[in-house]
């Protein structure tokens, strides 16, 4: 019997990992899930990619949406969702987005930290930002500031196969990957067979149901260890040669919910529909 083995959220995008028993599932992803980004001077959005100290912050929602920052070597800092506070346009996925700027407090606070000039904005309505049809959105859906979907779902049997290639690859010396580089919002456990959710269409979560949106291709970010924020080749190196088409490494899929509810550790997962596994695609951004 599949289960969820856990579930993580991200309250402000590219930051650390915030591992929950229990979160609220909305129409636009997981309540609290990546409702807030950090945002350079021309209002383009920061990465972890190039600006990877962002691994290091840990965001801690509070029951009313408002934040607590954290790093270490330094206090920690809360930040009050900034309801009608000023708006301004920041570029994400390419298109410019409406959010709310959450004040100069979180600002210098990041500014210190990151060594340059930046802003922590709120998205006050994941509506102005649909999931586009070419990566499974119908007709005007939700979307938080996730990539494409709302939620990320992997599963352990797919990390396992994973670190045994890389073990053949390496011997002794093999790295070994941890989810967390993956940045998933939901974690499978009890499937025997790898990579099975390649071909998962219509799943039920706990109470939930959702479909398929796409599978997940794979960038940079998860070749940075997210606790030493040491770089290597890993794990795109190793998808590369197993898991490799349309010039893009695969491993997880996107889902959308179709209904609010709860997601929980230990939820039964209940494949209602599926195709055999076949060579991921997806949409081009």
């Amino acid at each position: 019997m599949m289960r969820v083995s856990s579930v993580h959220l991200h309250p402000v995008k590219a930051t650390a990992a915030l591992d929950v028993q229990v979160a609220d599932v909305e129409l636009w992803g997981l309540r609290h899930d990546r409702r807030w980004t950090v945002v350079g001077a021309s209002g383009r959005r920061l990465n972890a990619t190039t600006h990877d100290r962002l691994l290091g912050i840990t965001a801690t929602p509070a029951p009313a949406g408002d934040l607590v920052l954290s790093r270490h070597g330094a206090a920690d800092v809360e930040v009050p969702v900034p309801r009608g506070g000023a708006c301004v346009p920041v570029d994400v996925s390419r298109s410019p987005t409406l959010m709310t700027d959450a004040g100069d407090v979180a600002a210098a606070w990041l500014s210190a930290f990151l060594g340059e000039q930046v802003r922590l904005v709120w998205q006050h309505d994941p509506s102005l930002r649909p999931i586009r049809a070419n990566h499974g959105g119908l007709g005007g859906e939700p979307l938080s500031l996730a990539d494409t979907a709302p939620l990320l779902l992997t599963t352990t049997a797919s990390l396992s196969r994973l670190n045994d290639w890389i073990a053949d690859e390496h011997g002794c010396d093999a790295p070994e990957m941890t989810m967390r580089r993956f940045r998933p919002n939901v974690v499978v456990e009890g499937s025997t067979v790898p990579f099975e959710e390649d071909g998962w269409r219509s799943i039920r979560i706990g109470d939930v149901a959702y479909r398929f949106a796409e599978h997940c291709d794979r960038c940079v970010v998860t070749t940075i260890d997210p606790f030493s924020l040491a770089h290597d080749k890993e794990p795109l190196r190793t998808l590369a040669r197993h898991r490799r088409w349309d010039s893009k490494t695969w491993f997880g899929i996107r889902i959308i919910p179709l209904a609010v509810g709860t997601l929980s550790v230990g939820n039964r997962v209940v494949i209602d529909g599926g195709v055999p596994p076949a060579t991921p695609r997806a949409g081009g951004d």
